[in-house]
């Protein structure tokens, strides 16, 4: 049994950094002194919790807060489950619970950004839950731990408008394709170097793209980032 809930006491939103630094690795994601100003000031800062047995198991987190106003927009600034409950449903659940969450404040919108070399999180984002991508940056957060295992952190940007979820491209309107290695993160622990090789050939292959005037359309397990058209 899980369940998603606010962390409203101090003591879910320790619990809720020390996850999250437990993902993160070498450095602090965000201290609990921030989610906690986060919280209190209404915006979305929960808890996915497993049940078994009695007993209360923290396991992911989530945590966005409202952008500007007249945009009826929110920044989802973090979504994590601890890996063995990757797979599941279960980020896809947290994800929903954060679009009923939006939906009940009046934001239609909900922005973030991901490391495009993440295969697993391309297929969620772009083809899961029909988010569409609206910008490409290179070294967005600058170099550090975690994910990124120090080297640069490239992000595409991505918008989910919660009422117009985007669709795959047509198969014809397809005009090029970028691979990407299917497990970068294993890449990262087992060949750092070859990692950073995709890293700096992705961005190459992604800016010649753009600069023909294409976009991001889909993602395809096989195929890579699908461009059509701008």
């Amino acid at each position: 049994m899980r369940t998603i809930r606010d962390l409203d006491t101090v003591e879910l939103i320790i619990q809720a950094q020390e996850l999250l630094d437990s993902l993160r690795r070498s450095e602090r994601t965000i201290d609990a002194g921030t989610l906690r100003a986060l919280q209190q000031s209404g915006n979305y800062v929960v808890g996915i919790f497993e049940n078994e047995d009695g007993r209360e198991r923290m396991v992911g987190a989530s945590i966005a807060f409202f952008g500007v106003p007249a945009r009826r927009t929110m920044h989802s600034h973090i979504t994590a489950l601890l890996p063995e409950y990757r797979g599941r449903g279960w980020g896809r659940e947290l994800k929903e619970h954060q679009r009923q969450w939006a939906f009940s404040r009046e934001v239609g919108n909900i922005t973030w950004t991901f490391d495009p070399l993440v295969a697993r999180n391309a297929h969620f984002f772009l083809t899961v839950l029909g988010a569409r991508v609206t910008g490409y940056a290179v070294n967005q957060y600058g170099i550090f731990g975690g994910g990124d295992a120090g080297d640069e952190s490239d992000r595409l940007d991505v918008e989910w408008a919660l009422a117009d979820i985007a669709k795959p491209p047509a198969e014809d309107a397809v005009v090029a394709t970028v691979e990407i290695p299917g497990d970068i993160e294993t890449m990262r622990v087992e060949e750092p170097a070859a990692a950073h090789e995709w890293r700096t050939a992705l961005r190459g292959r992604i800016e010649e793209q753009l600069a023909r005037g294409l976009r991001i359309a889909g993602f395809d397990a096989a195929r890579g980032y699908l461009f059509v058209q701008a």
